[in-house]
């Protein structure tokens, strides 16, 4: 695992000193910087495979060029496959190998998270690579004749200060985030997942090609019975964690909550690694999993840590938190994931977590309406039948009041736009007061996936799920552990996303995820072979807080400065009076609804002071 950063005809220059820095908790092992032509390369490593200096980026081999943030974990079996012998053991060099004999095809074969760029002297052209589901993060400036590329946004603002993106902006007011290829500084895009782009170094023409496309996984269907699935999926997993810690030189711990996708990682990993250091968060209330966690870890005999947050320490460290993701962070499980990172790392430099297994295998309770009905493209007359019974049917706004329940359903079922329809399905977080908006959202780019999706011939269950892992898990979910993690130079990996998981889950048929009111039925029924009963029967659980009473409460203080501050950046895009309203409660809403809204804008200032100063 590493930082990376690099330019083609922009000259970096004295900046690299300060890219090392910012850079420098990605990689504090080692730093490299390379130059040829209009090519600079810097490298930042965290050394986990082959600690020797034969491991050290930016690596070469017959005029190819790698620097490589990432872990091939099948790197050894492609080599056995493929005949390739090298004195320098890390999988860095594998890449090196099958880029001269395969080319960009062999990113079909890899099994790992990457993100790399390789430029080839010999063709005059450099190549930019991401892995199939985006667990390491490539950001690319592209001015059309000069192109830098960073693994981190604060990294690369640092270098090139480009404009503030004003629609992206809105658009994650209204969603919670920054929809896949977009950023809030213009010019500035994320590389898609399962993506590269070949650029050539004569003409500076770039072109993006698509390697692995999810939406064909989920095209095609599965005929197998559940005990067929059960074997089947149960291989892949332990085959999956069997190579995550086998490649890594150095302990491998992993990340347990109370739910049922840490819990299988844990007990699995205990089979391939001794004395197993397991790390969860205790949080007050009904928050708290640590009990159900300490069931697992006194089953397998892990060595167990729990922490806790103390609220002056998060306020102490809240914007530092926030700053570090380069961008506005809604995702308040960051703080979390934050935490139980920085304690990891002082026991441990490989983590393994659940990431993936709910949008692969149906983990959300609001998943199950989707089984019965298709909200994206129900008819005009359902939906105005929809919305006249939700405006005649009596709110309560707690979330798990009945009446609530139905009336969400009522109105989601009624929406027209269908990233509206989504937003509410998920975040949740300003539909329906979309008045309060100066500059509208456009939400253009989310709208297209979501068309696309619709018009796809899958299940609505499938077409859900498909949304979620290219909005939520995407955007959301692996950004967050991936700047938690590694702000403590702690490298992350996810299991279920590895290439046989993510290429054998979406073809499943729908009740092997959601049977009747059961979430998750696929992997509850594997878990019966793994853990207690009493962890299979509790509803999903994850590194949540109590977001409510922080902001009522430990966060005020600084929700209040930021946001009665005389230069803010909010009021450009909301209306202030509605935001004043919200904070004196005279918006009928749920405590839980304005504490996101209020949060989201929160972080939006956060990033704003920061780039300010």
């Amino acid at each position: 695992m590493c930082g990376i950063f690099g330019s083609i005809n922009y000259r970096i220059g004295e900046n690299k000193h300060l890219i090392f820095k910012k850079l420098g908790h990605r990689g504090p092992d080692e730093q490299n910087y390379f130059t040829e032509n209009e090519i600079e390369f810097i490298h930042t490593r965290l050394a986990i495979q082959d600690l020797t200096p034969g491991g050290r980026q930016p690596m070469h081999l017959d005029g190819v060029y790698i620097t490589y943030n990432g872990e091939l974990y099948n790197h050894l079996e492609l080599r056995e496959k493929y005949g390739l012998h090298s004195t320098i053991a890390s999988d860095t060099m594998t890449i090196l190998m099958l880029y001269q004999l395969r080319g960009m095809d062999m990113l079909e074969e890899f099994d790992g998270m990457f993100a790399f760029a390789i430029y080839d002297s010999n063709k005059r052209k450099l190549f930019l690579a991401r892995d199939r589901v985006g667990k390491k993060p490539l950001y690319i400036w592209n001015s059309g004749k000069q192109f830098v590329f960073s693994s981190e946004l604060g990294a690369l603002y640092q270098v090139v200060h480009p404009e503030t993106n004003i629609e992206a902006i809105s658009d994650y007011l209204y969603l919670g985030y920054f929809y896949r290829k977009d950023t809030p500084y213009r010019m500035v895009r994320e590389l898609d997942n399962g993506t590269f782009m070949e650029i050539d170094l004569t003409s500076y023409d770039s072109r993006a090609t698509k390697w692995f496309d999810i939406s064909t996984v989920y095209k095609e269907s599965s005929t197998l019975s559940l005990p067929e699935a059960l074997d089947q999926l149960d291989h892949k997993l332990r085959q999956s964690i069997r190579r995550r810690i086998e490649s890594s030189d150095l302990e491998v711990g992993t990340f347990l909550s109370g739910g049922i996708d840490s819990g299988l990682v844990t007990s699995i990993a205990t089979e391939y690694t001794s004395a197993l250091k397991t790390f969860t968060v205790s949080m007050p209330g009904a928050y708290d999993e640590s009990a159900l966690a300490l069931q697992v870890a006194k089953k397998y005999q892990t060595n167990h840590t729990e922490i806790s947050i103390s609220f002056d320490e998060l306020a102490k460290d809240f914007e530092g938190i926030i700053s570090n993701y380069g961008e506005p962070f809604f995702d308040s499980s960051a703080i979390p994931s934050y935490y139980v990172s920085r304690e990891a790392k002082k026991h441990i430099t490989v983590v393994l977590n659940g990431d993936g297994a709910d949008e692969l295998f149906g983990g959300y309770r609001r998943y199950v309406p989707f089984t019965y009905f298709n909200f994206f493209s129900s008819g005009a007359l359902v939906k105005n039948l929809a919305g006249a019974l939700s405006s005649i049917l009596p709110v309560a706004h707690e979330k798990k009041n009945k009446y609530n329940f139905v009336y969400r359903l009522l109105k989601l079922a009624s929406y027209r736009d269908i990233a509206k329809v989504y937003n509410a399905a998920t975040t949740d977080l300003l539909v329906g007061f979309e008045d309060a908006f100066i500059i509208k959202p456009q939400l253009l780019s989310i709208r297209e996936m979501l068309n696309g999706i619709e018009h796809s011939g899958v299940s609505p269950l499938k077409k859900i799920l498909q949304a979620d892992f290219n909005a939520i898990l995407f955007s959301d979910l692996l950004p967050k552990m991936d700047i938690a993690t590694m702000s403590h130079s702690l490298e992350g990996r996810s299991p279920f996303l590895s290439k046989e998981i993510v290429e054998f889950a979406p073809m499943l048929s729908d009740n092997l995820k959601i049977n009747g009111s059961t979430t998750k039925y696929l992997l509850r029924n594997l878990a019966k072979r793994y853990l207690p009963e009493q962890l299979i029967s509790q509803p999903k659980r994850g590194f949540e807080i109590p977001l409510k009473n922080w902001m009522d409460n430990d966060l005020k203080g600084i929700l209040n400065d930021m946001l009665s501050s005389s230069d803010t950046l909010y009021t450009q895009f909301i209306e202030p009076r509605f935001v004043k309203r919200l904070l004196d409660r005279k918006i009928t809403i749920s405590d839980e609804k304005r504490a996101k809204i209020l949060y989201a804008i929160l972080c939006l200032e956060i990033w704003y002071r920061t780039i300010k100063n």
